[in-house]
């Protein structure tokens, strides 16, 4: 799950920072690259639901509550973004509108996979250190623990790449007040 709900979708947000070319082609790589990390997420969640134990045995921890919301947000923003950016039906002025909440709440979705990332680390190597399995100091749970600082590092410069200004965003944000400007004359 952090391989394709993380990095494949770290690597969607900052397609519009770095992929040469046109507007359509970002966006048709976008949309597939978050269909590949939605597509990952729901795999995920449905292993886990298909083991001896059933669903609601499943949900005992903020880990697998955090899970399975971020996995709905991160579905509910991939359609409404297919809807409003993809499908043709939509105006330019309603995409002017709905693109500020579209990037705030991917982002926000984002970070959320990363704290879920983040309490299912901690939750595994407490289970493993409670059973005396896993020693506080032994080689696994410094693995464990540069994974989590590492995927903190990695949230951290996607989300800064995502906001932080550059020439393209800037032009592609006057096009849109300027095809806004003209519509609404």
């Amino acid at each position: 799950m952090v391989i394709g709900f993380i990095l494949i979708s770290g690597e969607a947000i900052l397609i519009h920072r770095w992929l040469p070319g046109s507007r359509n082609l970002k966006k048709s790589v976008h949309l597939c690259l978050q269909g590949v990390a939605l597509g990952s997420g729901v795999f995920g969640i449905w292993t886990k639901f298909h083991g001896k134990d059933g669903i609601v045995a499943n949900f005992y921890s903020l880990h697998s509550w955090m899970g399975l919301i971020c996995v709905c947000l991160f579905g509910a923003q991939w359609l409404v973004g297919f809807l409003s950016f993809w499908h043709r039906g939509e105006v330019r002025m309603t995409r002017a509108k709905v693109l500020p909440w579209h990037i705030f709440l991917g982002l926000y979705t984002y970070g959320l996979a990363v704290a879920t990332a983040e309490t299912g680390l901690l939750e595994k190597l407490t289970f493993l250190q409670t059973r005396r399995n896993v020693f506080k100091h032994s080689p696994e749970s410094m693995i464990v623990n540069g994974l989590g600082l590492g995927l903190v590092v990695l949230c951290g410069i996607v989300i800064f790449t995502a906001v932080s200004p550059k020439y393209q965003a800037v032009h592609s944000k006057l096009m849109y007040l300027s095809d806004t400007r003209c519509l609404s004359s």
